[in-house]
């Protein structure tokens, strides 16, 4: 069981890190090239998909390692646990009030403040894919453990 729990948590924030970096060394940037009309015309359904994919990833990746933790699996999995589901909730009090904004009916999609909210949103993402990447480090780290 102890097995199977650390290969979950382990898989799970690795996808997570994995789609968290390609979004911030890749798409991101990518869209930011273009005029700002397209990158938040194009930001707006990325988001929703990648929402469907990365907070389960989190959440199966933090019960995991929880669980692994629990079962005898040692203290750097309760702390990679603790940092793939911090992604949850900086996602839904920090970063939350940036796609609101960048959501909102109404909005200049051409202005320099939608600009600005997309590199804001950049930056808070890269947080998350900070969180992710620590906490897949240390995981992979405790499973070369001798």
């Amino acid at each position: 069981m102890l097995a199977v729990a650390q290969f979950t948590a382990a898989f799970s924030t690795l996808l997570f890190a994995g789609a968290a970096l390609y979004i911030n060394l890749v798409e991101h940037p990518a869209r930011m090239g273009c005029a700002t009309n397209i990158a938040v015309t194009v930001w707006a359904p990325s988001y929703q998909r990648a929402t469907l994919m990365q907070a389960p990833l989190a959440i199966v990746g933090a019960l995991s390692g929880f669980l692994a933790w629990w079962l005898g699996a040692g203290a750097a999995w309760l702390v990679a646990s603790m940092l793939i589901v911090l992604a949850v909730p900086f996602t839904l009090l920090v970063i939350m009030a940036t796609n609101k904004q960048l959501l909102a009916s109404g909005r200049d999609l051409a202005s320099p403040e939608t600009r600005a909210l997309l590199v804001k949103w950049g930056h808070l993402h890269a947080v998350r894919t900070v969180f992710s990447l620590v906490a897949s480090a240390l995981m992979l780290w405790q499973l070369v453990q001798p």
